[in-house]
């Protein structure tokens, strides 16, 4: 099971060097991610039913190809590993050109928090049920350690 989201390149996504601005692939990977959520059916109206949000820890970016206007270009997305119960997470991202090369690789590590605690929290079971469903990398491992 795969996902890739196509992507729009804008005007406003192009730098000095007539290439994406760095930031840009940072904003395509948070929306694949919630894309993918919402068409699981978890949506911000659930987050907020649960008081509870998902979190970055970290995110890292590895450029590989130049994008420039005119390029074709989608972003996939894949759990690398996981806590059991889905409260901590990693995720790969690469974004593509022309459908087989790899401009960027993106990871990022998260977690779900308790929005009025102010804590690290376990997602409820419908956030459990979507990182389920989401595509596992080759190396996938789960792991029961303080990070993923």
């Amino acid at each position: 099971m795969n996902y890739k989201l196509p992507l729009q390149l804008r005007w406003a996504d192009i730098d000095a060097n007539f290439h994406v601005r760095h930031s840009v692939y940072y904003d395509w990977a948070a929306l694949c991610r919630i894309s993918f959520m919402h068409e699981k059916g978890l949506t911000e109206s659930v987050y907020h039913q649960f008081n509870m949000g998902p979190i970055l820890f970290r995110e890292e970016c590895r450029f590989r190809r130049e994008i420039r206007m005119g390029d074709s270009i989608a972003i996939d997305l894949e759990l690398v590993n996981a806590r059991r119960d889905f409260s901590r997470w990693t995720i790969q991202h690469s974004i593509w050109k022309s459908s087989s090369v790899e401009a960027a690789r993106l990871t990022v590590e998260g977690a779900f928090i308790d929005l009025h605690l102010r804590k690290l929290a376990i997602p409820p079971s419908l956030a459990q049920v979507v990182f389920e469903q989401m595509p596992r990398s080759s190396n996938f491992q789960w792991s029961d350690t303080a990070n993923p």
